[in-house]
């Protein structure tokens, strides 16, 4: 698995569904660099169980990452047009019709591979005979992307395990107080709670206050 933090967000250029509805032929997160933080997060595939409470949970927390400034963009291997089909299934029929943030197609698995969050990986058997060994989805792998299209956090969950969208704004909290004011976010920092100094002093004058 690799590490992406401190390196530039690899971009690409995919099919999308934006707001609810819309297809995007050339959907990139280029088009957020130098104006938005931007969360961007893999998901194993539409119409499954654990993947529409976390795409529901980032809608109901949408109008939070809008406030602090932050695209949020999920990506899954499906086709866009399985994207509609699923944006427009009620809630009570295991859809997520509502969610209004990009939902981008990976048809190709080119941007998990990038991204290295694809759950296996192709090979050749004795026969010469291609074969995917693992699952062909993604992990349930998540990037937080600076303003310079730089990945500041990822997190990379098991397919069984969901996500926790408080834990990804806060970690958006903890980017840009560090942005702001110059001073690290310690274990357990919330929005509110005092920074320090990235220095011998500073550490101990905040372990001084604890």
């Amino acid at each position: 698995m690799s590490v992406l933090v401190g390196k530039k967000a690899p971009l690409f250029e995919a099919e999308a569904v934006v707001n609810g509805g819309e297809f995007v032929e050339k959907f990139t997160l280029q088009q957020y660099i130098g104006k938005k933080h931007v969360v961007f997060f893999f998901y194993p595939l539409d119409f499954t169980f654990v993947c529409p409470t976390e795409i529901l949970a980032f809608q109901d927390h949408l109008a939070e990452f809008e406030k602090r400034n932050v695209a949020v963009v999920g990506c899954s291997v499906d086709s866009k047009f399985s994207h509609w089909a699923w944006l427009n299934t009620g809630k009570n029929a295991g859809g997520i019709k509502g969610v209004t943030f990009p939902l981008v197609s990976d048809l190709s698995k080119t941007i998990a591979e990038n991204y290295d969050v694809l759950a296996g990986e192709y090979d050749y058997n004795e026969d010469g005979e291609m074969e995917f060994d693992g699952e062909p989805v993604a992990y349930r792998g998540l990037f937080l992307i600076d303003k310079q299209g730089v990945v500041r956090h990822q997190v990379v969950n098991d397919l069984p395990l969901g996500r926790s969208v408080k834990e990804a704004l806060r970690m958006v909290d903890a980017l840009q107080f560090f942005e702001e004011n110059g001073e690290v976010c310690p274990a357990d920092w919330h929005s509110g709670d005092e920074g320090m100094k990235a220095t011998a002093e500073g550490v101990a004058a905040y372990l001084g206050k604890h």
